[in-house]
């Protein structure tokens, strides 16, 4: 066998070359997690019978993604495993039916490696809030890969799988993205269905690639995209062919910063990264223009009424009665639900359903839900407004670096901060990236974040590129 390529970009060329086979490169791989994943801890679920017999049928597919090994995120319904939100309230569930996003990737050859540590039902920004164990950056095993798609954006990093899919409710790709030093991409609300994602928030929630390089991100949106029936929220609009113009440099670019970003609170390490970012556009002939989101400071407090208000929604559905955790002990049928729920989920999913509750609650929704609704809306309008000025926005993608393990455990506002830059994406529906653009002085990975129009995927996609082929984070790796 060839040497084992670094990038997704590098492996589809052998691939189509012939220089390996699927069946090769899925045993590299699992031999890579069956050595490293002890120390990382980015799957819940490895199945290497199936990958070899799944490498074994990905032979004889032609498609850009044939053979080429997927993590999979564990809210993301496949019947081939379990599926369990990293919850002990769905330990044990397999679901009937796969995820539009799982049977796309299937028809088109790709390998699916296992699933993925995450924070529990997506609620957290470390990974931390799982049920079912602990997952570390590879770059510092005593610090937290970022999250809700931690284990995603790990595998990734640390050489465990070539491209994974994850979930962004508020930023859970691009900051564990950052924090890992990959890209990670949330596309446009409605790009990629989100029939067979556990929902947390259905307002806000939606999947998208992260890979090693510009090209992997390109090349699994590319297959997952589309309109699809089953999703009512699926947007009916043509898929661009986004692997064609991937390397075509974007002329006259108009690149806007958000000053907003770069204020107190931001960690000075990020600040330089991202700066720097700004000088390299610059010289690639973008025009800077300063820009102003004036409704930014309101994205967190928005966020934190209109998500758990969603979640505590949807997650009433786990009563302990038609699926999922039940409890043993129990006299009645309202301690039934009570215990189930106590028993199934974590402290953090329990705060967001009170949260919701409090808010949607009879004297309280005007006040506070109604009252978010509206701040969204404004929120959206100050995007709009960018982009008629501009043709997209770049900024950080976190206040800081990586954090230590239990750092913000006993202080979740504190942890909810982490989130301040990717939420707005989030709430507006509209398409963001996060590529690696360095390192801090101890050696943990740094992330800027570019922002577009609805359906903007194309063009960020090109810029991420432009960046790309200037610098080589990406070829980064942690020495495990």
């Amino acid at each position: 066998m060839s040497a084992v390529p670094s990038t997704t970009r590098q492996c589809v060329e052998q691939l189509q070359s012939n220089s390996l086979t699927g069946t090769d490169l899925a045993a590299h791989f699992a031999e890579q997690i069956s050595t490293n994943d002890s120390r990382i801890g980015a799957f819940l679920h490895f199945d290497a019978d199936r990958v070899r017999e799944s490498a074994a049928e990905a032979d004889e597919t032609e498609s850009p993604l044939a053979g080429i090994p997927v993590a999979i995120k564990d809210n993301i319904c496949d019947v081939d495993s379990f599926t369990s939100c990293a919850s002990r309230m769905l330990q044990q569930y397999h679901s009937p039916y796969d995820a539009t996003v799982i049977r796309k990737l299937k028809a088109a050859g790709a390998v699916l490696l296992g699933k993925t540590n995450m924070d529990e039902f997506a609620m957290g920004s470390s990974t931390e809030n799982s049920a079912l164990g602990r997952t570390n950056n590879p770059w510092n095993l005593e610090c937290v890969p970022g999250g809700s798609s931690g284990g995603s954006a790990a595998a990734v990093a640390a050489g465990l799988a070539p491209v994974a899919l994850g979930s962004d409710t508020g930023g859970s790709i691009r900051q564990p993205a950052a924090f890992c030093g990959v890209v990670g991409m949330k596309p446009t609300y409605g790009r990629v269905s989100r029939y067979g994602l556990v929902a947390f928030a259905s307002s806000l929630d939606q999947i998208g690639p992260f890979s090693r390089d510009v090209y992997g991100a390109a090349a699994l949106l590319q297959v997952i995209s589309g309109y699809d029936p089953l999703d009512s929220t699926s947007l009916d609009e043509p898929v661009p062919d986004y692997l064609a113009t991937l390397d075509r440099p974007l002329d006259n670019l108009k690149l806007g910063v958000v000053e907003d970003w770069f204020g107190e609170g931001v960690d000075e390490s990020v600040k330089q990264a991202v700066t720097a970012s700004v000088d390299v556009y610059r010289k690639l002939g973008a025009e800077i223009v300063p820009i102003h989101l004036p409704h930014s400071q309101y994205c967190v407090a928005t966020y934190y009424i209109i998500a758990p208000s969603e979640a505590s929604s949807n997650l009433s559905r786990y009563d302990g009665i038609h699926y999922g955790h039940r409890a043993e002990s129990y006299g009645n049928l309202q301690e039934l639900y009570a215990n189930s729920r106590t028993e199934g989920f974590g402290p953090e999913v329990k705060r967001r359903i009170m949260l919701g509750c409090y808010a949607l609650s009879s004297g309280y929704y005007d006040a506070y839900y109604l009252k978010a609704l509206k701040v969204r809306r404004l929120i959206q309008k100050d995007y709009q407004d960018a982009f008629e000025k501009v043709d997209m926005l770049i900024g950080p993608v976190t206040p800081g670096p990586a954090f230590r393990r239990g750092e913000f455990v006993d202080d979740p506002l504190q942890m909810y901060m982490a989130d301040m830059f990717t939420i707005g994406a989030n709430l507006s529906g509209i398409p963001a990236l996060s590529i690696p653009c360095g390192f801090t002085s101890d050696g943990l990975p740094l992330g800027t974040q570019l922002i577009g129009p609805k359906l903007g995927e194309e063009k960020l996609l090109r810029a991420a590129r432009m960046f790309e082929q200037e610098h080589s984070w990406h070829d980064a790796q942690p020495s495990l």
